[in-house]
């Protein structure tokens, strides 16, 4: 008599839902900012022109899903080298920080965006100008993370942005024929908040300073 076979299951992480294809996982800011150094690197080389850029840097910051991000990269290298047949990701795997939260995108294409007054300021905020001019006001807002990330891109625009006086300003931004200029400073509170501007400026320019008079009077972020 045979024994009756086991049954088999399908390995799946949440069983009773499909598992979902990955083209359709949500991307991170990371995932995004590894993209858009390709670009980067693509436009520095003059694989692209600035014009090719600013159109697809922007579909880059729009992406929602790992799959959105191909598109924009898909006949570009990747550190200097092609890309593998049948890659369709030119990044690794997505990364997620706990607590993070979502990032503000600020947009400006042939128009205005700002950000200021009294507001809550996300762990990372994404500023992209393109003809275009994007203000960001810290001086009255809430921090509720001590570390804020400011990823300025700036093509034929401009990028302001204003801190308080006593908290940390630092910068990892480039200027290619434009102008990233940020006005570090390091705050004597080891407790103040840290504002990192990161980005680029082609043909455009990327400002951020204190202002002289204004400063948080609590400076332990979240309180």
């Amino acid at each position: 008599m045979e024994e009756p076979s086991s049954p088999s299951f399908e390995k799946n992480p949440r069983p009773g839902r499909p598992a979902v294809p990955e083209a359709g996982l949500r991307a991170s800011d990371a995932d995004r900012d590894r993209t858009a150094r390709i670009l980067r690197d693509a436009l520095g080389e003059g694989r692209i022109t600035a014009e090719e850029h600013a159109e697809r840097i922007g579909a880059v910051y729009r992406a929602r899903t790992l799959g959105e991000l191909e598109p924009p990269v898909r006949d570009l290298p990747v550190d200097g080298r092609a890309r593998p047949q049948g890659s369709a990701r030119p990044h690794a795997a997505p990364v997620h920080t706990a607590g993070a939260g979502p990032a503000e995108n600020l947009v400006a294409v042939f128009g205005a965006a700002s950000r200021k007054g009294r507001w809550r300021v996300s762990r990372r905020t994404n500023a992209f100008a393109l003809f275009g001019a994007v203000e960001i006001d810290l001086t009255e807002a809430f921090f509720e993370q001590r570390e804020i990330v400011i990823n300025a891109t700036s093509l034929f625009g401009s990028v302001d942005i204003t801190v308080p006086e006593n908290v940390t300003l630092r910068s990892t931004g480039t200027g290619i024929f434009g102008g990233f200029d940020v006005r570090t400073v390091e705050a004597p509170d080891p407790d103040a908040p840290v504002v990192s501007v990161t980005g680029f400026a082609v043909f455009g320019g990327v400002d951020a300073e204190p202002k002289r008079g204004k400063r948080l009077k609590n400076l332990r972020p979240g309180r």
